[in-house]
């Protein structure tokens, strides 16, 4: 029995490519993709005085675009040449949809067939239970992506050709799609200047697009292909709203609610807390206070843009955007974060057991057991990396604790917001951030399982003998 155990440890794994599982090809895959950018942002032409911003600063920069976050040690628009703006938008789309997404799109252009190894990191980067369909997923998720950045950028250019008319047509197109790329991608990287969108708070058009692409990128691709399928087939039936949402997966009903409970409590919080403040809203007008406080609940769940200045709200929001920040969007879309889905497995898991339930149900469905572990792990390892990374920047930087809170978490979800200390961060810290952003981007347990030396499952059912602990 023991030679027999032995041989088969010996056999080639088949979920090995090139002798790496796909958790690692995924993080090797990111790197190179980061080191190239860094490796073009450096190059004397892509900064306006045409040197080199320094190998660091590169770095960050490629890392920060790559992972979709949006911070910054330079201002973007007064920094880099046209040359280092499109390296960087180009880092976006690669980093928001994932470099597996691209480079399999391009296999299936040149009509190459995906391999089984290429499906496998494929269902590993999109996180998906199972291989099938992987590769019309792919498709689907391209021609979607395409197609909303597209009409996103098509409404964004109404406003900005008209205000940027004196620096000619194509740069207000250029802006259009820069900032349709940076806000579906969740990346919150813009070209507006060193005060985000502040300068666009009441602007009706610019708030409602770029919240929607926000949202649509946080909702997740499966997400996405779920309620189109159940629309279509609920119009050529009889449709009701009831019914509607009774054939969407568990899954995507639980993105839909927490999605929507997220930003109305955001919204809420924040229209409360900063409507008296004559630094943010207080004299912004009603309308501009109602914009304000909606789109700041929506720019939390990782886009990192803002309409007022985060670093004049009170304590009380800073905290709050630190707990949306740390939620972030939902599965399998372009957003960071620990995942909707996540925290409210685990809300719905604490419930049950104060009420005494012996399981974790939610609209008449059971949470199988493995996921409520997931769940917990995820939970688990990212509070340790947020605090960890705090603990290290109160250490190297010369800064309070609530903005170290704030930018590990910010850098940890992706969203790019700060409270203005990002261009001042020591090498040490701009490199602990960069490192903060790569693990937020790929997920805590896909860095876990990379940097495991040991990744097969357990030969037979062999179960240790139970014994009950005290908890609480």
């Amino acid at each position: 029995m023991i030679k027999r155990l032995e041989q088969t440890k010996k056999k080639k794994n088949p979920h090995k490519i090139f002798g790496f599982y796909p958790t690692q090809i995924l993080v090797l895959g990111f790197f190179a993709v980061i080191l190239l950018g860094a490796i073009l942002l450096n190059l004397p032409m892509a900064s306006q005085n045409n040197e080199k911003i320094g190998f660091i600063n590169a770095l960050f920069t490629a890392t920060s675009a790559v992972c979709v976050t949006g911070l910054v040690v330079v201002n973007t628009l007064e920094h880099w040449t046209l040359f280092g703006k499109t390296v960087i938008i180009v880092l976006i789309q690669i980093g928001g949809l994932g470099f597996m997404t691209l480079a399999t799109s391009l296999f299936i252009i040149m009509g190459k067939k995906i391999t089984l190894r290429g499906r496998l990191v494929m269902q590993e980067a999109l996180n998906q239970n199972s291989l099938s369909g992987i590769v019309r997923l792919t498709k689907s998720i391209i021609i979607g992506t395409l197609m909303v950045e597209g009409i996103a950028a098509f409404f964004l250019s109404l406003r900005f050709i008209p205000l940027y008319i004196e620096e000619g047509i194509g740069w207000g197109i250029y802006l259009s799609i820069f900032h349709a790329v940076s806000a579906f991608c969740n990346a919150g990287f813009d070209l507006i200047g060193p005060d985000s969108l502040v300068p666009f708070q009441g602007d009706l058009l610019i708030n409602v697009v770029i919240m929607g692409l926000i949202v649509l990128g946080g909702l997740g691709f499966t997400v996405w292909l779920d309620l189109l399928r159940t629309t279509k087939h609920e119009i050529e039936n009889q449709f009701t709203w009831k019914h509607w949402f009774q054939k969407l997966t568990l899954h995507t009903k639980l993105v839909l609610v927490l999605t929507l409970a997220l930003v109305v409590l955001g919204f809420a919080f924040f229209a409360v807390a900063e409507w008296s403040n004559p630094l943010t809203l207080q004299h912004t007008g009603f309308k501009n206070q109602i914009l304000g406080a909606l789109f700041q609940s929506v720019s939390p769940r990782t886009a990192g843009f803002n309409t007022i200045s985060l670093a004049k709200m009170k304590d009380a929001s800073k905290f709050m955007m630190i707990i949306l920040m740390f939620i972030g969007g939902s599965p399998a879309g372009t957003a960071g974060g620990v995942k909707t889905v996540t925290f409210g497995i685990l809300v719905l898991t604490v419930l049950s057991v104060v009420k005494g339930k012996p399981r974790t149900e939610v609209f008449h469905r059971t949470i199988p057991s493995d996921i409520i572990q997931k769940a917990l792990a995820v939970m688990m390892i990212s509070l340790g990396v947020v605090v960890s990374v705090t603990m290290l920047l109160t250490i190297t930087e010369e800064v309070n604790f609530l903005d170290a809170l704030f930018e590990a978490t910010s850098a940890f979800g992706t969203v790019g917001s700060t409270l203005g200390i990002t261009p001042n961060l020591s090498n040490l810290g701009k490199i602990i951030i960069s490192v903060t952003m790569f693990i937020g981007r790929l997920g805590p347990v896909t860095m876990a399982l990379a940097f495991s030396l040991k990744q097969d499952r357990h030969i037979g059912d062999i179960k240790s003998p139970e014994e009950r602990v005290l908890v609480g």
